[in-house]
């Protein structure tokens, strides 16, 4: 399979469902203004991941056969970058701060993951990591663009309605540190699983066709 979709799509939710720049933006927005106002602020933000995926998955899969070494180096710095924000999700706190006029709009929304240096690594490593050698440039990036927006599209708008309710909810009691721990958890877990578990996978099968 070209793209390891299911280990993609576990770390893909891992990274689109944790705390960081864009999550915390949407549960503000949706704490200020609620779900329904916030609707073309959240499909902005959605669509904005597009504009890293595309430029990103051509630029890093034309690299690939040429410059191996890079490509190798690229893909566990960024999985160092995503394991370090694993840690640091650990350790978050809910923190809602509202914010002043009207609720931001579409092209609000669109520009937050271009500028958000926790949507490039994750998109980085899903190609360094979930992408297998040799596969299509429009390929691997139409598969890696398809499963991300369906899983933001899902996530998205949770992360906005639950705004105030999970953080005033949540916030200073225990249940807060154990979701947060868990998040990381996810993450660490399906990085490791797209750097070895899917290669061990197909290894014990191919020696297995051999036996």
């Amino acid at each position: 399979m070209p793209v390891t979709i299911l280990p993609f799509l576990t770390f893909a939710m891992s990274q689109v469902g944790t705390p960081g720049p864009a999550n915390m933006i949407l549960l503000a927005t949706g704490a200020r203004y609620g779900l329904r106002r916030a609707l073309p602020f959240v499909a902005g933000v959605a669509l904005g991941k597009q504009l890293v995926i595309w430029p990103l998955g051509f630029g890093l899969l034309a690299l690939q056969d040429d410059y191996p070494f890079f490509f190798e180096m690229l893909k566990y710095t960024s999985v160092a970058y995503i394991l370090w924000l694993a840690y640091r999700v650990a350790g978050m706190r809910f923190k809602v701060k509202e914010v002043d006029g009207p609720p931001p709009g579409f092209f609000a929304g669109l520009i937050v993951h271009p500028l958000n240096p926790k949507a490039w690594g994750m998109i980085t490593t899903g190609f360094t990591t979930f992408v297998v050698a040799g596969t299509p440039s429009l390929q691997a990036t139409a598969t890696i663009a398809i499963c991300l927006l369906c899983v933001q599209m899902l996530l998205h708008p949770i992360w906005t309605y639950a705004g105030q309710r999970v953080a005033a909810g949540l916030a200073g009691k225990p249940g807060e540190k154990y979701l947060m721990w868990i998040l990381a958890f996810l993450t660490v877990a399906s990085v490791i699983y797209g750097l070895f578990g899917h290669t061990l996978f197909n290894d014990a099968i191919l020696k297995g066709t051999h036996q």
